[in-house]
């Protein structure tokens, strides 16, 4: 799937997510890879963000994802760090660490140059939280900046598909 955003759905995706978590007196964390801490700045942007949103990592470096968001070190040997089970493990560890309702999690390989056979634009965004852990692979176009910012939009849109989504019994 070819996904192009403007960065004007990434503060529609925030601004949807932080309203809907507010009215349910829920919050969210996020770990970041591939995004930076884009995903993080893009939500405190909105207004009302300090009720809903806890904090974040940013484990850019592999090793950090280990040490500070739990990623099991053997997961990370054997598969690298640009994969579906990693970014769950990320999402689950972000929101343990950070004491949230939801974890939301980033890494893939925004380029220029693919990474550990990964080609660039591959991206997989994770949200864990009340009912388990969905993770989404994307393939996305464009530029660093495009990849990157098409990741923040389709995580927070996977965590606004999840929180609109009934908790399970």
């Amino acid at each position: 799937m070819g996904v192009r955003e403007g960065e004007g759905s990434m503060g529609a995706a925030a601004a949807g997510v932080v309203h809907r978590l507010a009215e349910r007196r829920e919050t969210f964390a996020t770990v970041e890879s591939l995004t930076g801490g884009l995903l993080a700045a893009t939500v405190v942007e909105i207004a009302g963000a300090s009720a809903v949103y806890r904090g974040g990592l940013v484990v850019y470096a592999t090793e950090l994802k280990q040490r500070l968001a739990d990623v099991p070190a053997e997961l990370l040997a054997e598969r690298g760090p640009v994969d579906p089970d990693v970014a769950t493990a990320l999402a689950e560890g972000g929101r343990r660490r950070c004491g949230a309702d939801w974890g939301l999690a980033t890494t893939g390989v925004a380029g220029p140059e693919p990474q550990d056979g990964k080609p660039v634009g591959l991206v997989f965004v994770a949200v864990a939280g009340p009912g388990g852990t969905e993770v989404r692979e994307l393939n996305l176009d464009g530029g660093r900046d495009q990849v990157r910012g098409a990741a923040v939009t389709e995580a927070l849109r996977l965590l606004a598909d999840r929180i609109a989504a009934p908790h399970p019994a």
